[in-house]
C-alpha cells in the first residue's frame, strides 16, 4: 500500500502564526488560555482561563495538552489557515 504525497500549501493560504510559538504558549501559559489567544480562537481561550480559575490551577492540564497536541499535529488560526511549521 502506498501512501499519497501530500500536497503543499501555498505559502499564501498559511497563517502567520506559528505552531511552535502556539504550542509552547498553550504548554507553559495554558492555564492562561495564552496559546488559543495567540492562534485567534478567542472564546477558547477564555474558557481555557474560567476552567482554571473555577478549578484553582487543575484546568491548566487542558492547555499542557492542548500545546503537545498542537505541537504534533498542527492546528488552524481564528481564520481557519493552517499553522505555519516555523
Amino acid at each position: 500500500m502506498t501512501n499519497p504525497t501530500p500536497t503543499p500549501i501555498p505559502s499564501a493560504e498559511l497563517s502567520d502564526k506559528s505552531k511552535l510559538v502556539a504550542g509552547l504558549l498553550g504548554i507553559f501559559l495554558g492555564s492562561f488560555g495564552a496559546g488559543r489567544f495567540y492562534m485567534g480562537h478567542t472564546k477558547i481561550g477564555v474558557l481555557q482561563l474560567v476552567v482554571s480559575v473555577l478549578t484553582c490551577g487543575a484546568g491548566g492540564l487542558w492547555g499542557f495538552i492542548d500545546g503537545i497536541i498542537i505541537l504534533v499535529k498542527g492546528g488552524v488560526d481564528g481564520q481557519g489557515r493552517p499553522l505555519r511549521e516555523n
